[in-house]
């Protein structure tokens, strides 16, 4: 998943305008609003700093600095809270620490809540912040009696370094810790699809196979019953038991063959997926640039089976949304570097979208989940063309 950490356009800072728009007057608000903030900031990080240094001397010390430490984070909490209202500014919240349990014990957590940078940074925050809060205080409050004409240019600019100051002082730590954050949502999304992909296995043996086996058992137990007394018909359905004896096991060859094919794992992706295209109700052409029998030059199992899982509901929304006018659909797969890449290409109807209700959300979150991404570009009465893009994972 490429990750970038550019401003997006929707977070940077309003264009200014010489009239007092409700933008401005937010602004204004949060300015008028520092001082007071800033004080009780102010007053509570030199009281914690001073009486945990005091204190560090006793047992009590280092318990109530990492305390203390973890009340900043609140503060810091409500200043982004505030900014995110007022200012517009975006940040994430910080990853939380563990509590004693999931750290591995009291002094482990102590440790990391002591050198825990988030709270620091806030810390920091409200001690620099009284001077600067005086500063808009004194300025956006005389500025609406006496400085109006300029007012609103000089409220962009002090407010544009309030955002400055929230966005590099209490934002996430680093790389690391949007990292985090971004893998503990993958990992919800993993968990869910996973339960998901259970509930569906579980719901087709219900409603199909187990269904026939009860239907079985009962006419084998009729059949039998008959057997002596009327031979033909206790024949008869016995030969109709093996007739649903052949259609649950179809039934569950079809079942295992969504769960993970045996083809896939013996002969690779171009094998399997030329199995999915077979069964597409518009012709398919697949070419796949990867060396299906050689095993250590195939991707990991596990990237390999959501390859095979893209193409197959990609290659599944073709055959339900494509449209009478699809003629054909391609699907390419390929390496590049540390990339596998998907293409599925049709000529059909177009129009399809990740908000449209054809299953691409969730094929781009399950995507997203293994740091893949999903492309879709399909206009209006020209075709689509999906293209995933998986890590490239070798075989252990």
């Amino acid at each position: 998943m490429t990750m970038s950490h550019a401003v997006p356009d929707n977070d940077r800072p309003p264009p200014v305008r010489a009239v007092f728009s409700a933008v401005t007057w937010k602004e204004i608000v949060y300015l008028v609003s520092n001082l007071p903030l800033a004080i009780v900031g102010f007053v509570y990080a030199v009281v914690m700093v001073s009486t945990a240094g005091g204190l560090s001397v006793t047992a009590v010390g280092i318990p109530l600095l990492a305390c203390g430490l973890y009340l900043s984070r609140q503060l810091g909490r409500l200043d982004r809270a505030r900014a995110r209202g007022l200012l517009g500014v975006r940040v994430d919240e910080p990853t939380p620490i563990p509590g004693p349990k999931r750290s591995g014990g009291f002094f482990p957590w102590l440790w990391t809540s002591i050198k825990d940078p988030v709270g620091w940074r806030t810390v920091l925050y409200q001690l620099i912040r009284l001077p600067w809060g005086v500063l808009t205080f004194t300025v956006a409050l005389t500025g609406l009696f006496v400085l109006w004409p300029v007012l609103p240019y000089l409220v962009r600019l002090m407010a544009n370094v309030d955002r400055a100051m929230v966005r590099g002082l209490l934002s996430p730590s680093d790389d690391l810790e949007r990292r985090i954050a971004e893998l503990e949502s993958d990992r919800g999304v993993v968990v869910d699809t996973a339960a998901a992909d259970l509930r569906r296995i579980e719901r087709d043996l219900h409603d199909g196979a187990q269904a026939r086996l009860v239907a079985l058992a009962m006419g084998l137990g009729l059949a039998k019953e008959k057997l002596l007394e009327d031979p033909e018909g206790a024949a008869a359905m016995v030969d109709e038991a093996h007739g649903e004896v052949k259609l649950a096991l179809q039934e569950l060859r079809d079942l295992a063959r969504g769960i993970h094919p045996a083809v896939l794992t013996d002969r690779g992706l171009d094998a399997a997926l030329s199995s999915v295209a077979a069964r597409c109700v518009v012709p398919v052409k697949v070419a796949v640039d990867l060396p299906g029998d050689v095993p250590s030059a195939r991707p990991a199992e596990a990237i390999e089976g959501i390859a095979y899982f893209v193409v197959s509901e990609l290659l599944q929304n073709v055959s339900k949304h494509a449209g009478p006018g699809a003629r054909g659909a391609t699907v390419e797969v390929w390496r590049a570097g540390a990339r596998l890449m998907i293409r599925v290409s049709d000529d059909g109807r177009g129009g399809a979208s990740p908000s449209g209700g054809s299953g691409l959300a969730g094929l781009a979150e399950r995507l997203g989940a293994v740091d893949g991404v999903l492309v879709v570009d399909s206009p209006e009465g020209v075709g689509t063309v999906v293209t995933a893009e998986l890590p490239w994972r070798d075989r252990g």
